[in-house]
Parts: structure tokens; sequence; C-alpha cells
């Protein structure tokens, strides 16, 4: 998310300094203005669908974080609603409105067809070509062969969403298992083997969302320094983990609203990653209080 409003920002400003750079004929002048609406308008979307994936982020964080022994957390936002803004693609009525609900849209203030632009757009975005950084997304989806999806659907399916779908028998549940996560395993790199398990024979249509990212550090740590250090899990409980260390300038800053520390750390490729490091005892107070706007100001803060 970081990356993509990065990028929003970068298109904005290009548009900006087009529009006071050249002067064209009338006729010229207007093409040229009916180009940079279309632009803005797409811009609008990233940004609005940008903005949903953000809340969505919060409050799904939330809602794993608050349940006891919930452990450590690791999902993607991303990748996760995409896969339910491909659902909607079939829903209706109160599905298809509980399901926007759940994805933070307001259809009053966006249409289901930009919804799946803006998802189509940030798609584009993720998985272009990028020196120094490996970011691929995707998504299949596998319908029972004696089923025969609407066209309508199918089409929209990779017209928005780059979606492959494939029929599959199901009744020969470890046959398909087997095909479906050699799928899987060959788009992440081998980083996802045994995706299914236990596949119920019973399945007519399985929908799969992954995502694969790689890249290196700005500024790599040495993995001779790399030792043994005690992280702690709460107030009471502390584990022994490889820890990296490296010497060096980061970005970071003091969030007083949050009681915590930020720091931004560099990918090779214009990625970023913040860490957020609460004050002791704050941990509940941070995710209570996790937000988009709150999680907007970083950037701001670590550039002081």
């Amino acid at each position: 998310y970081t990356n993509m409003k990065m990028l929003f920002f970068l298109c904005l400003f290009i548009v900006g300094t087009h529009s006071n750079g050249y002067c064209y004929e009338p006729y010229h002048q207007a093409v040229r203005n009916q180009n940079q609406r279309g632009q803005e308008n797409q811009n609008m979307l990233q940004q609005t669908v940008g903005n949903s994936v953000c809340r969505f982020a919060c409050c799904f964080y939330k809602e794993i974080s608050s349940r006891e022994n919930s452990g450590n957390v690791f999902f993607s936002p991303l990748s996760i609603s995409t896969a339910f803004a491909m659902l909607t693609l079939g829903a209706r009525s109160d599905t298809l409105e509980q399901i926007l609900r759940v994805l933070s849209f307001n259809p009053r203030e966006i249409s289901e067809n930009e919804i799946h632009e803006g998802y189509r757009q940030l798609m584009q975005m993720v998985n272009r070509k990028n020196e120094g950084l490996q970011l691929n997304m995707g998504n299949v989806l596998y319908v029972l062969d004696q089923l025969k999806p609407q066209e309508n659907f199918l089409s929209n399916l990779r017209n928005f969403y780059e979606g492959e779908v494939y029929p599959m028998n199901f009744k020969r549940a470890d046959q398909a298992q087997i095909k479906i996560n050699e799928y899987v395993a060959g788009r992440t790199n081998g980083k996802i083997k045994d995706l299914i398990s236990n596949l119920d024979p019973l399945t007519e249509i399985l929908l799969i969302s992954y995502i694969y990212f790689n890249a290196e550090w700005e500024k790599p740590f040495d993995p001779k320094y790399t030792k043994k250090g005690k992280f702690f899990v709460n107030g009471n409980k502390a584990v022994e983990v490889p820890m990296m260390f490296g010497m060096g300038l980061f970005k970071h800053g003091y969030d007083e609203q949050l009681s915590s520390t930020v720091v931004q750390m560099d990918y090779k490729g214009g990625a970023s990653a913040f860490f957020i490091l609460p004050d002791q005892g704050r941990m509940r107070k941070l995710e209570k209080r996790l937000s988009c706007e709150r999680m907007s100001r970083w950037r701001t803060l670590v550039s002081k």
C-alpha cells in the first residue's frame, strides 16, 4: 500500500508538470485536457480503492489481534480484498452489499464498475516489472468441470483481475490437490508448496489469490553479524530468535499519539517497509488506535 500511495503522488506530480510546461493550439489543448482528466480519474480510482484496502487491513488486523492467543499475524490485505472483490462479480442483493461493506466501500460514492476498474489498475501497478524487486500477484478460479459459469463473469474476471479459470474434477480430490499446489508453487517461486490440504471432494468452486514478494534492502545486513537475541512477545514472555544487526542512518520518527517509534527501511526497486515499535506496555494502545490516517502520517513523520 505504501508503494501504491507513493506512486499515486508521483502520477499527480507528472500531470501537474505537464500542464504548466507546454503550450498548444486550442484543439490540442482540448485533447490534452481530456487526457489529463482521464489520468486524474484513474488516479482517483487508484486512491479510492487503495484507501478501502487500507481500511480493510486495519479492521481485519484489529479483529484477528483481539483474539486471545492469536500469535503472530501475517497477511496481505490487498490479496484478500482482491479475492472478495472478485466474488462481487457474481454476487447480488444482500450478499453483494455485505461484501462491499466488509471491503469498506460505499456504493453511494463509487460504482461496482469503478471498484473493479480500480483493482485492475492496482494489479497492473503491482505486477509491473521493476528492476531489483519481484512482486507477483495473481488470481485463479477452479470450477467443477461439470459446471459452466456465465461467459460475462469469466470475461470480467480476466479483464479486471487477470484471473485464470480452469475446470477441475474435484471428485478426484487427491489429483486435484496436487495440480492446484503445483500451480501455486510455480507462481510463487516454490515458496508456497502445500497451500491446499484435505481438499473436500464435494468442492465445486475454489478461488485462490496469491502474492509473491522478493526484494533486497537498499542497505543490506551482513549475515555474519546475525545472532540470537530476545524477542519480547509480551510483557511476560520472550523467545530467542535470529536477529540482524547493522550500522547506518535510517529514516525514523516518534508517533506521540501511538506512543511508538516508527522506522522506514527501503528496498531496492522503490518499495518501503515500516517497522513500528511501541513503548513498553503500549502494544494494545497501538493496535486499538491503528488507522489509515495515522499510517499516512508516517512518511512525513520519518522524513523530518
